[in-house]
């Protein structure tokens, strides 16, 4: 019986990842297995992990070079479940398979915000906006579950690395020098303090499912992929949120920040600084690249950037 190929490298996995005469077979065998609906099983398109719908549920599976990341999502999963007004996945089943780590939970109703928000009318998104923001709030008041390796060396040891490697990372990534030389004074900001609370990481429109509302407009069906989640300070989260959800909307920003639990007083230039701070900080900040989607700054500063990509209307 054909299992799932090795990939216990980057380059392997890469190599593989999207070899569907490779992986197929494994997964068949796997949803067999599993007892879930293998003969219609068909592969999400977008993802960076192979992610397979199967009737009403949905496998995800992750390479050995991945393989610590399972317990990230079904760990957070499980605890989330029931706890958001957002509908999250609930787990069927998790575990190994040929070396690989696979999470089976629901599959989660409606499309992706992205594919519907052209639709949805300003009312609409400011309902969509408010529920975000109470889910947010929600999630940051559940206590992170005891998982093994969140951040090895702690929250400030990563905040640490990731202020020293700022640079080095956005010249990388083709930040140009006007820019870089402004990273000092943008990163010399308090951040503030406080208990670490459990974090989505990634909320984005492709993250966020949504289906008509039969009482009219739209709302929300469905949170998904937890695998990035991890403790951390709560203004970290809200990085995705700004770039990958309002996507320069400051009125959809403003209203999901202050059903939260923001003051208005609370969204000054201070608070645009600390985000912009934390978009640089960000595991997967690419400035260059947030240039080329989002809003442009009226001119080439950061704080600038701050108020355009974090202003709240």
């Amino acid at each position: 019986m054909t299992g799932l190929p090795p990939a216990v490298t980057e380059e392997a996995y890469d190599a593989i990842a999207r070899d569907e005469r490779a992986l197929r077979p494994g997964v068949d065998r796997l949803l067999r297995e599993l007892g879930a609906d293998s003969a219609g099983a068909a592969r999400f398109a977008s993802g960076s992990l192979p992610v397979y719908a199967a009737g009403t549920c949905v496998l995800k599976l992750f390479p050995q070079v991945y393989a610590e990341e399972r317990q990230f999502e079904a760990g957070v999963l499980e605890a989330v479940a029931g706890r958001l007004p957002i509908p999250t996945p609930r787990v069927h089943a998790t575990g190994e398979r040929d070396g690989w780590g696979y999470v089976l939970m629901d599959r989660v109703a409606g499309v992706p915000l992205a594919v519907a928000w052209r639709r949805i009318n300003v009312l609409s998104r400011d309902r969509l906006a408010d529920d975000l923001g109470r889910a947010v709030a929600a999630l940051h008041r559940v206590p992170p579950p005891d998982l093994d390796d969140w951040w090895p060396d702690g929250w400030d040891a990563f905040v640490a690395a990731q202020r020293a490697g700022c640079a080095g990372r956005q010249r990388a990534l083709g930040l140009p020098e006007e820019w870089l030389a402004g990273l000092p004074a943008a990163l010399d900001v308090d951040l503030g303090a406080g208990p670490p609370v459990l974090l989505h990481t990634e909320l984005m429109r492709d993250h966020l499912y949504v289906e008509p509302d039969p009482a009219g407009g739209w709302r929300y069906s469905g949170l998904i992929d937890f695998e990035p989640a991890m403790p951390g300070a709560a203004e970290y989260e809200f990085v995705g949120a700004a770039a990958f959800v309002s996507e320069g909307d400051a009125r959809f920003l403003g209203r999901m920040l202050r059903a939260y639990g923001y003051r208005d007083e609370d969204l000054d230039e201070a608070f645009r600084a600390r985000m912009m701070a934390w978009s640089l900080l960000h595991l997967y900040s690419n400035i260059p690249a947030w240039l080329k989607r989002l809003p442009p700054p009226a001119e080439p500063t950061f704080r600038s950037l701050a108020a355009r990509w974090f202003g709240t209307g």
